[in-house]
């Protein structure tokens, strides 16, 4: 069993379970949250964006829904081991039960490699038959208007990722290129769209990441 300290938080992450990576870290600091808001993570994994924007913005209503059921009782018992209340679906996030939503956030890593693509992010990590457009269909169903979805995923892929939340009724509001210098081609894109939002894209300045900068503290 591995564990990680996310601040006020303990996040237990068994074996098999898809790890904690720097990408969720980045992604939980740039997601627009606030007190009272309804935060759906799709492929919610071990549960660690729920923690740490709990830790960020206390005062949220936690919902996750996730494929593999092992994870997604890790994540019940993450949340309900640090105190925190929250509802976690086993399933596919195109396929939640009615009445689902809507919600003030909806936020996802995502799997970041296409299907066909010949990539080698493994099974965790390639998108289903669906692709982007899928993911973005689904959060567009479960976001209110004026509501907002973040996600964050691999550069090369910005083009399809725009694409599709503009397709969605998604309009992407703000973007961050993170890199591990300023020598160095960014590896990850931040999006944020807000739905049926109006034109009109902020790019915030790119974050760099040091080589030593640790993911979580081990407890």
């Amino acid at each position: 069993m591995r564990m990680e300290r996310l601040g006020p938080f303990l996040l237990r992450q068994p074996p098999g379970v898809f790890p904690l990576g720097e990408d969720a870290l980045r992604l939980a600091a740039f997601a627009t949250a606030r007190r009272g808001w309804r935060v759906c993570d799709l492929g919610t994994g071990s549960g660690c964006l729920l923690l740490l924007l709990s830790g960020r913005t206390p005062g949220l209503e936690l919902y996750g829904v996730e494929r593999d059921p092992a994870a997604a009782c890790a994540a019940r018992d993450n949340l309900a081991e640090n105190g925190l209340e929250g509802t976690v679906w086993t399933g596919d996030w195109s396929a939640l039960p009615g009445g689902t939503g809507p919600f003030d956030l909806v936020i996802s890593n995502p799997p970041y490699f296409a299907q066909g693509s010949g990539a080698s992010g493994g099974p965790a990590r390639m998108e289903g038959r669906d692709g982007l457009e899928g993911l973005c269909r689904a959060a567009a169903r479960l976001t209110r208007n004026g509501g907002r979805f973040a996600l964050c995923h691999r550069p090369e892929r910005l083009t399809d990722l725009l694409c599709s939340l503009r397709a969605c009724g998604l309009e992407p509001k703000r973007l961050q290129l993170s890199a591990h210098g300023p020598d160095r081609p960014p590896s990850l894109v931040l999006v944020e769209a807000v739905r049926q939002g109006r034109p009109g894209l902020e790019i915030l300045p790119t974050l760099y990441r040091a080589n030593h900068e640790r993911v979580g503290e081990r407890a």
